[in-house]
């Protein structure tokens, strides 16, 4: 056996994964030829893989980038969807679960006298919000692993990150599913208006910013301050305490309401009461003096000053360049090149936000050819690329492994505390931990004891899948994009489970 060479390969190849930072594949000018095509493939999507090659290589680049850009509807393989219909969260909709659970709270709270059967009913209630919270982070796996729309899904994540909320707040665990499928991705390919408005009509945003306290004459800025300096201009774009203020005192009323009463709304302001869904502008709460925001004066009419101030903020060139920037951090670069980062934000103002265009502009520049394989991979796109390009379309039954996998990598989906989201650049996710953790995943994966193929509960089903990695899309592609380093490693693998975990560990599969 070559027990030993293979450790010094492994050390060797997780100190260079560690340290990676210029591009591990050649600088190539067309995504006509293979390693250029797979190396785009890999950027876009979360992770090549020989089906999406092929689809690619047969329909063409351009023809699959424009397919990507506007996608119709996701048709997912039967076995995929067929797991995600079978959820909870498929079944019913975020009103009548959030009904339940709170049925199920209020009823444990009135008439439970006995301190064990109250604690019993308190773990009921939240072993309930737990278990739909993973369903939540399940059907958002399946879809990155097997929607055809993978950019999409790619955006989907990136609003996700960008307009960050974490379920561990109050019961965001029931809400964060609806705001993933409602909120963020219908919109994550349109116009960022409207993907700023659906954040702020949503639940999920009100109640982990606690917009729900803001009321007339008991400002809450929290959602305010986090709208201004992290969803659009960005911090020292401009904007002052005032502006915060100001517009803290233009969201006073919208909050949530869960019930199925309509509050005691006075006379004269009973037509401006608004309720959609869980969603509430509740006039009793709102300030209806005049504000003066961003230099203009903003009338007080109620729920209609909320959309003049969005339509200012979107529109104003401070927006354009921070998300356009935010978007080549995520694509490109950690420091992403200026003049790249100008064209997006001018074709942003020209579009009036249209996100799609904005991406087309960054996919088919120079500085984003240039780029393809120097971008380390934060845990969730090691994850779930490393599955894809294992095991294809092969349909996984068990998303339990990649969920823990997350955690212990500190990336859990809906995980993130503060409203920043997690961090864009390599800094954040290439500690040493980290890559030790990497390749105990390698391993499982590559050694086809991962787990994925074990379902869940009383009676599990197991349908094996061994890993071949060494597959059509690795000869014809992937194994010219390789260091000699890697190469040399790879050839002292004494079984393709070796084999396996080398390649999944290498330097090259760090980046994207």
């Amino acid at each position: 056996m070559h027990t030993q060479p293979i450790a010094r390969s492994l050390a060797a190849l997780l100190l260079l994964a560690g340290c990676a930072t210029a591009p591990t594949t050649p600088t190539v000018s067309r995504p006509a030829d293979t390693v250029a095509l797979s190396n785009a493939l890999n950027r876009i999507t979360w992770g090549v893989n020989n089906t999406t090659y092929q689809q690619a290589e047969k329909m063409g680049y351009e023809r699959w980038l424009d397919q990507q850009l506007r996608p119709g509807p996701a048709v997912l393989p039967a076995a995929a969807q067929a797991q995600i219909d079978a959820l909870t969260i498929s079944q019913k909709s975020m009103p009548q679960l959030v009904e339940e659970l709170e049925n199920q709270r209020r009823d444990y709270d009135k008439a439970m006298a006995d301190d064990e059967a109250k604690k019993a009913a308190q773990r009921a209630y939240q072993q309930e919000l737990n278990r739909l919270a993973k369903e939540a982070a399940t059907r958002s796996l399946l879809r990155d692993l097997y929607s055809p729309n993978q950019l999409q899904e790619q955006m989907t994540w990136f609003w996700m990150n960008h307009f960050n909320v974490h379920q561990g707040k109050a019961n965001l665990r029931v809400l964060v599913s609806d705001y993933e499928d409602t909120a963020i991705r219908p919109h994550a390919l349109g116009k960022f208006r409207d993907l700023l408005s659906a954040t702020l009509h949503h639940p999920a945003m009100i109640r982990y910013l606690d917009n729900e306290q803001n009321a007339a004459n008991r400002i809450n800025e929290n959602y305010a301050r986090e709208i201004m300096e992290l969803h659009t201009m960005g911090v020292d774009s401009g904007y002052t305490q005032n502006d915060v203020q100001q517009l803290a005192r233009i969201l006073t009323g919208v909050g949530v309401n869960l019930t199925d009463k309509m509050p005691n709304v006075r006379k004269d302001k009973q037509e401006q009461y608004v309720r959609k869904g869980l969603f509430e502008f509740n006039p009793n709460r709102h300030d209806y003096g005049d504000k003066v925001f961003l230099g203009q004066t903003v009338k007080g009419r109620g729920l209609a000053e909320v959309n003049e101030a969005l339509d200012r903020l979107c529109r104003h060139p401070a927006t354009a360049r921070y998300v356009s920037r935010k978007l080549a951090i995520y694509f490109v670069a950690d420091e992403p090149p200026q003049p790249l980062v100008e064209r997006m934000a001018a074709q942003f103002q020209a579009t009036d936000g249209d996100i799609a265009a904005v991406l087309r502009v960054m996919f088919t520049s120079p500085e984003f050819t240039q780029s393809l394989g120097s971008k380390f991979k934060d845990p969730v796109h090691y994850v779930v690329s490393a599955v894809r390009l294992t095991y294809d379309d092969k349909i996984i039954l068990n998303t339990s492994p990649m969920l823990n996998w997350l955690n212990r990598m500190a990336e859990p989906l809906y995980g993130r505390q503060t409203p920043d989201g997690y961090p864009l650049t390599q800094s954040g996710w290439a500690s040493p931990g980290q890559m030790t953790t990497r390749f105990e995943i390698a391993k499982a994966i590559g050694s086809g004891a991962a787990g994925l193929f074990k379902s869940e509960g009383t009676q599990p089903v197991e349908k094996p899948a061994f890993p071949q990695l060494a597959n059509a899309l690795y000869y014809q592609s992937l194994q010219k994009s390789l260091a000699p380093a890697t190469r040399q490693a790879l050839e002292q693998a004494a079984s393709p489970q070796e084999w396996n975990t080398l390649f999944l560990s290498s330097p090259e599969l760090m980046n994207r």
